[in-house]
């Protein structure tokens, strides 16, 4: 396995984390009992994290490695990856547009069993068959190469320490929602 791939699995864990956390505000939307400041700030992680960082890693890093090594125009996954992509930050749109300016509870609900039976589907594509095929497709120092490219583009992105205040914020909503 390579650490540049383990990188995005270990993000994968961390965004289904987030998907559960997600799903647990809805519940509390739902009874009432919403935090509108953390569905906010949580809507800010999914688009700081998921979208900006990590699926900016794939389609900037990640889907061009491959189409160099010509894995990409096999079945057009990278394509269908990169159309979810972009359907994932629809999907947090709705979200956004359900709980601002203010919160329509079942709107948001629905939109966060949506977003994250969705995504829930996506990281399984990832891991269960883009990683495995790129892990073949790229030699060790292309993927090593690749893992010092994601380390460089989250410093440009996202800056320094910005990852690990995101994963303390991660960590936080789990003591708060799935406690």
């Amino acid at each position: 396995m390579s650490q540049a791939l383990d990188t995005l699995r270990h993000e994968h864990d961390a965004i289904l984390s987030t998907l559960k956390i997600l799903r647990c505000m809805a519940e509390r939307a739902l009874q009432g009992n919403a935090d509108a400041g953390d569905i906010a700030a949580l809507l800010g992680f999914l688009q700081e994290f998921v979208d900006k960082c990590h699926h900016g890693k794939e389609e900037g890093l990640l889907f061009p490695a491959l189409q160099r090594v010509g894995l990409a125009h096999q079945g057009e996954l990278v394509g269908e990856l990169i159309a979810e992509h972009e359907q994932g930050r629809a999907l947090v749109g709705v979200l956004r547009q359900a709980s601002t300016p203010v919160l329509d509870a079942e709107a948001f609900a629905a939109a966060a069993r949506t977003y994250a039976e969705f995504l829930e589907r996506h990281i399984d594509k990832e891991n269960d068959v883009l990683f495995p095929q790129a892990e073949q497709a790229l030699r060790a120092d292309e993927l090593e190469a690749l893992q010092q490219a994601f380390a460089d583009f989250e410093l440009q992105v996202i800056g320094q320490g910005r990852h690990e205040e995101l994963h303390d914020l991660l960590h936080r909503w789990k003591a708060d929602y799935a406690g």
